[in-house]
């Protein structure tokens, strides 16, 4: 006679370094990342817009890599690296190179999409150090900005990849006060 089945677990323990600190939690074994992130962390940075993966906003880094926090389960994050949009600045007088292009360029407004384009961005620049107007469209895709219509958007990505190339920045570095050129665009 086979065994009766047993029951799934409904908990389990999570641990994870979230930007950069180590949290070991008991949650709900269907809990999502963006839930464990927002509800049992208190990191708000993460906004959970569409849950169905679509907007962006949720977006976070998972070992360095983009995801989208909403169709990942905090459970799939054990023994995993996440870092949200609350590590990106150096420190808190300090913002990040895109967050400061961002600032420079005007290219945000409401704010809700604005920490996961800028997580779904930080990589991509890693990766495309030189990029053009064309392949920032591309990477923005996936993120939907109900407000700006992306140009300033745009405009903040070329500004951060010619601040770290040293290119029209004054001090060479594209820190606060550095007086770079705005990126030539195609489209108004």
């Amino acid at each position: 006679m086979a065994e009766p089945l047993r029951e799934p677990a409904t908990t389990l323990e999570v641990t994870t370094r979230v930007n950069g600190a180590e949290h070991t939690r008991t949650v709900e074994a269907r809990l999502l990342l963006s839930d464990f992130l927002r509800h049992e962390l208190g990191l708000t940075g993460t906004h959970v817009g569409c849950e169905h993966g679509v907007c962006g906003a949720c977006t976070v880094l998972l070992d360095g890599e983009p995801v989208r926090s909403c169709l990942i389960l905090a459970a799939q994050v054990d023994g995993r690296e996440v870092t949200t949009v609350e590590a990106l600045a150096p420190g808190p007088e300090q913002l990040h190179p895109l967050q400061e292009a961002f600032w420079d360029s005007h290219a945000l407004q409401c704010g809700f999409c604005t920490p996961g384009i800028l997580m779904t961005l930080v990589p991509w620049l890693r990766d495309n150090p030189n990029p053009d107007e064309e392949s920032v469209r591309l990477a923005l895709s996936g993120n939907l900005c109900r407000c700006t219509g992306y140009q300033h958007i745009v405009d903040a990505v070329l500004l951060a990849a010619q601040r770290a190339a040293g290119v029209g920045a004054s001090d060479g570095e594209g820190g606060p006060g550095a007086s770079a050129a705005k990126p030539e665009s195609s489209r108004a």
